[in-house]
């Protein structure tokens, strides 16, 4: 998810920048709304999936929840993923909820649940959103217009969720078995949101990275970029100006009359440009997505990156020749992001594929999922406002629909949503990581004895649910042994319940 560009997610966040280039050869910028990652690529690339340990199966899942309608009850095959190794019956049963992507992306990036499946004997289940990956309503015609599109939303969502979730447990002759669910940034969003519209199915929910409070005037709208900026600020004064200073000089070049050719040249694309506004998006996304995963190990969850990498980046731009410029500077940087792995001769600056079909996510900010954000003086990124109407219009000319800005809020909850959950909700563990800009969206304080925030100083976007290695650090193994220590407590309490029943 992202905003003066836009995973979350969430991001993740996911991101989106709207560039304009003016008669005089000016950037104009619009409108920047969270989008997930890979946002910007425009193909969906067939990539071998992942070996995992779990079995696949399909659901026959009903279109809509929510209406009688003739069409309501059409049905389509929603995909889950199973692992029963450990599990027996009457054991708890662990869901992640999933969010916009193929479901097989997620569960290899959540071995945390893995990891301790053995110690509560789980069954483990990772289930498809709806409009992502295989789970399509429509088959190959699930994004052909607003007609279809309208059923992808959160609500139908946890529907879905809770409808599997009752029917796996009957058909398991295990219906006392508590279920617990588990999400990072917009599905750790569901994940706290299926506790509190769910509770007599879930019993508890670790959200991890789960922006719920970017909605509405909650918190400034500046936060998220802010937040970025500091990340690469607070290891380099001089890689924050370097980066702050690399637009301007970009802007300067597009007003040159060979700009695409000396741009194509200098970012080594293996096509040639047609705008310099992807130039800009190609950066963005870089320093934004790498400030997200900046995690103390190597991993490769967007892209492989080297433990750190925000410090990394900022090692090439301090370390670069003194008569390089901020831009030169800038894309060495950012070419960390996208060629760690020393395997690109070029790079797909406007072409790049999308391997994880996350496009759905277009029409959810376009909808229901409005996170305004802007770029403050203090980002490293140009300053920029947020304009709703104009937004709305884009909104209205892609989809022919207008956003709701305000029912994410009026659904779950405003800029009263702690009450609302110390009032209404119990056993949720918000995780979240400082290093993440999603984090100052999410819960960062306990609101109850029994719903906590487990806040990380160096953590990054839901690095918790990472699995386990040998070089995790000291604050990462104890984030996450207090969460297991109350899972523990949610199902010891529910177990004594039970027998007392």
């Amino acid at each position: 998810m992202a905003p003066c560009l836009s995973i979350f997610f969430l991001f993740i966040v996911t991101f989106c920048v709207t560039l304009t280039a003016a008669a005089a050869g000016h950037y104009s910028l619009q409108t920047f709304f969270p989008r997930p990652a890979y946002q910007s690529l425009i193909k969906h690339a067939k990539t071998p999936k992942p070996k995992l340990p779990f079995k696949t199966r399909y659901f026959p899942q009903t279109l809509d929840h929510f209406s009688f309608h003739p069409k309501s009850s059409k049905i389509f095959y929603q995909k889950y993923l199973i692992n029963t190794q450990y599990w027996h019956k009457g054991a708890p049963i662990f869901v992640y909820t999933g969010n916009e992507g193929d479901i097989e992306w997620f569960a290899a990036n959540t071995g945390f649940m893995l990891d301790i499946a053995p110690k509560f004997r789980a069954l483990l289940l990772f289930i498809e959103h709806r409009f992502y990956g295989e789970s399509m309503p429509f088959g190959k015609d699930s994004y052909q217009s607003a007609k279809t599109l309208g059923y992808l939303n959160s609500q139908q969502a946890l529907a879905d969720f809770a409808v599997l979730i009752r029917s796996l447990k009957q058909n398991l002759s295990s219906e006392a078995s508590p279920v617990v669910v588990f999400g990072g940034s917009y599905g750790g969003m569901l994940a706290a949101w299926f506790r509190l519209k769910y509770p007599h199915i879930a019993i508890g929910a670790l959200a991890s990275s789960a922006p719920i409070l970017q909605f509405d005037k909650i918190i400034p709208w500046s936060s998220f970029y802010d937040a970025v900026s500091l990340d690469f600020k607070d290891v380099s004064q001089n890689c924050y100006e370097v980066i702050k200073g690399s637009w301007a000089e970009l802007m300067a070049i597009s007003n040159q009359k060979q700009a695409l050719a000396e741009l194509s040249k200098a970012f080594r694309t293996c096509k040639s440009l047609h705008s310099t506004a992807s130039v800009l998006e190609w950066l963005w996304t870089a320093f934004v997505y790498t400030a997200m995963v900046n995690y103390p190990t190597e991993a490769n969850f967007l892209k492989p990156l080297p433990a750190y990498p925000v410090q990394q980046m900022c090692k090439i731009i301090d370390k670069s020749p003194s008569g390089a410029t901020r831009l030169t500077r800038a894309f060495a940087a950012a070419s960390l992001y996208y060629n760690y792995s020393q395997t690109e001769n070029c790079f797909e600056v406007e072409h790049e594929v999308d391997p994880h079909g996350l496009h759905g996510w277009h029409w959810q900010t376009c909808t229901e999922m409005v996170m305004p954000m802007t770029c403050s003086n203090e980002s490293m990124f140009p300053p920029s406002g947020f304009d709703y109407k104009k937004f709305a219009e884009q909104c209205r000319m892609k989809y022919g629909v207008l956003p709701r800005p305000h029912w994410i809020t009026t659904e779950f909850g405003g800029e009263r949503i702690e009450k609302v959950l110390k009032r209404f909700g119990s056993n949720i563990i918000f995780s979240n990581g400082m290093q993440d800009p999603w984090s100052r969206g999410g819960v960062l304080r306990n609101i109850s004895a029994t719903i906590i925030a487990l806040v990380t100083e160096k953590g990054a976007h839901h690095i918790d649910f990472r699995a386990a290695t040998k070089d995790d650090p000291d604050w990462l193994i104890q984030q996450r042994r207090q969460e297991v220590e109350n899972i523990q407590r949610w199902l010891d309490e529910y177990y004594v319940d039970l027998r007392h029943a």
